[in-house]
């Protein structure tokens, strides 16, 4: 075991001189990051800020359900509206000319039109410019509009039921005013989603993490070509705990820069990705099954050149089919392909955790790597030794 971890330590030390392992481990995943945010304007913050606006309107100046229409315009909290009041026949041409977000004609009698049960007609008359905050405000009007209708449907109803014309003003009224049956509230997702910089941060510590751990057991390789690993042989050395100190080596490399990664993505871009210690499993579970890969990768090839060659393809297959850039679907067997994919578990389960998600909720993505890592051990111990016939 001595022996072990002095193989490991010497490793260590000679991936730390190599600045290599920092350049493609840490500098090019942040430097990534940081040219993304770019191209992505700020990587789309998780809040919109919408800009003030302005609504030309009409309406009588004693209807009152036209008045609580434009009130509940001009009172939105989530964004500035400055309602100008003009007549019903200059709201069009003063929309245009003064370049507003929206135009509102109340008709005249609307509150009369809805408490006895009439058809009435608000316009809207949107500016040229098609902006969000117009989107927003016409959303506005239509759920107060759809409020209204409510009382106007009771009204219609009352007067087919045979209920007498004085109970169906104050019957509409109520409906009207009263709250929705229905409500939309917004809250938090616990599971599988993240924000467009968790999930760019998180795929690009999964993406990179393919080539961290190459470090390490890929070594074997370049040792190999070198006559180093034949003089570890002929030393009181087991060929079991070479291949176990390049595992070891590999497998801390990974841990700590995927670490790194996430935490300087979290501090630079403002995302929070959990519980540490859920964090702290997905991380591990990750290390291992790209680590288990390695291990294929150097029974498959010949030289060091040619791993390196075939760890980068399998690094960016992983990473661009888990989502490490782009968010990827599938369907049929392409689906069951893509929820195998051991980076796009990784920010699966990150997205569990971002949400609140505990140790259990994240069992689904740790077994998908665990299982993945178990598959590359066992094709590793199968599958000959190219370099050793060679």
């Amino acid at each position: 075991m001595r022996g072990l971890w002095t193989m490991v330590a010497n490793d260590l030390r000679q991936r730390i001189r190599d600045k290599s392992v920092f350049i493609f481990s840490l500098i090019v995943p942040l430097a990534l990051m940081g040219v993304l945010s770019l191209v992505f304007g700020g990587l789309g913050g998780d809040t919109v800020e919408l800009k003030p606006a302005t609504v030309v309107a009409s309406a009588d100046d004693g209807d009152r359900l036209g008045a609580e229409l434009l009130g509940a315009v001009e009172s939105l909290q989530t964004m500035d509206v400055t309602v100008r009041r003009v007549p019903a026949a200059d709201v069009r041409a003063e929309t245009k000319a003064s370049g507003a977000d929206l135009g509102i004609i109340v008709p005249a009698g609307f509150t009369q039109a809805v408490l006895s049960g009439q058809a009435a007609s608000v316009q809207l008359i949107q500016g040229d410019g098609g902006t969000l905050e117009a989107g927003v405000l016409v959303s506005v009007v239509q759920g107060v509009v759809d409020q209204f209708a409510a009382g106007s449907v009771t009204a219609a109803a009352g007067g087919l039921s045979g209920l007498p014309p004085g109970e169906l003003g104050p019957l509409a009224q109520q409906a009207a005013a009263g709250p929705a049956l229905l409500t939309l509230t917004e809250e938090r997702a616990a599971a599988e989603q993240l924000s467009l910089r968790g999930t760019l941060v998180a795929g690009q510590a999964g993406l990179f993490l393919m080539f961290t751990v190459g470090f390490g057991v890929l070594g074997l390789l370049a040792e190999r070509e070198q006559g180093t690993l034949a003089r570890l042989r002929s030393m009181p050395i087991t060929g079991t705990t070479v291949v176990t100190a390049k595992a070891c080596t590999g497998f801390i490399l990974g841990v700590v820069a995927t670490t790194v990664l996430l935490a300087a993505g979290s501090w630079f871009f403002g995302v929070s990705f959990g519980s540490p210690a859920v964090v702290a499993v997905l991380i591990l579970a990750v290390v291992s099954a790209a680590t288990s890969l390695t291990f294929v990768v150097a029974r498959l090839v010949r030289t060091a050149e040619q791993a390196n060659v075939a760890q980068s393809i399998l690094a960016m297959v992983l990473g661009i089919a888990g989502g490490a850039f782009f968010p990827v679907q599938g369907t049929g067997f392409a689906a069951t392909l893509l929820d195998l994919n051991p980076i796009g578990a990784f920010i699966r389960g990150l997205g569990i955790s971002a949400g609140g998600g505990s140790l259990r909720d994240v069992a689904g993505p740790v077994a998908v790597m665990a299982a993945f890592a178990a598959a590359g051990l066992l094709g590793s111990r199968l599958l000959p030794d190219r370099g050793a016939q060679a």
